[in-house]
């Protein structure tokens, strides 16, 4: 071996640092996964697209009540998204929805957001274009839901949206006026119908301001015409 290429006996203290710093990564990491916000962590994980779980709530067959899901998910400190097939089931059994709604996977929903978890009726599912009446044959799945408020401690934020065709409704000046009317009436059904206390319940409409999707063709405006039911979210003591 020629004497330009010694062995330098402190090289090994190069890697030895690195793996140091490693471990101190690691370290520091599991600290702060120890006191993380779960809750939060979870709220925050609902803005991604792809989620990193999903709550199954179907054990051998079985259909979960709403308020049911509600609950659990409230309690879990798991990364959750909401799994709506159970819930549409449960309309299925409990009503004859299908004369109403053609594709009800697509005009009820059930998301979460930074809100809560909200049941979404799109379309002139729950009124007729320009209304604020209730359709009678909607009354079966209102119902569910106010069951599922009922098992629940959540507070409820109903929200009133349209698209943002101009509205030709003598009885109300814009869409704002005609959203909010409409939130206005779901309210109005689980107050005087069901009896459900009034000072869980918070009420408004976005008008046109907050679309799913582009009001480019009737197909958006169809899906952006919508009431959302909230349960939202417990706050933390």
């Amino acid at each position: 071996m020629s004497k330009n290429n010694k062995i330098d006996p402190n090289a090994w203290m190069v890697t030895f640092a690195d793996l140091v710093m490693l471990l101190l990564t690691f370290f520091v990491m599991l600290l702060t996964m120890s006191s993380l916000d779960k809750k939060k962590l979870r709220n925050l994980m609902t803005h991604f697209k792809a989620s990193t779980g999903v709550l199954q709530l179907a054990g051998a067959g079985e259909v979960y009540s709403l308020g049911g899901f509600i609950n659990q998910y409230n309690d879990s400190e798991s990364l959750l998204v909401v799994d709506q097939k159970h819930f549409l089931t449960q309309i299925k059994l409990v009503t004859n929805i299908k004369n109403v709604i053609k594709n009800l996977s697509k005009e009820i929903t059930l998301s979460d957001d930074d809100r809560g978890v909200a049941v979404v009726f799109h379309g002139d599912i729950l009124f007729e274009s320009g209304k604020t009446t209730i359709r009678k044959e909607v009354y079966p799945v209102l119902d569910l839901i106010a069951n599922a408020i009922e098992e629940c401690p959540n507070d409820i934020l109903i929200m009133g949206q349209t698209d943002n065709t101009p509205i030709k409704n003598k009885m109300y000046e814009s869409n704002w006026e005609l959203s909010a009317s409409r939130g206005l009436s779901v309210l109005d059904y689980f107050l005087k119908e069901k009896g459900l206390s009034p000072s869980r319940f918070s009420v408004g409409g976005y008008g046109p301001s907050r679309p799913l999707y582009a009001n480019t063709s009737e197909k958006n405006r169809l899906l952006n015409r919508r009431v959302e039911i909230i349960f939202k979210h417990l706050k933390e003591i």
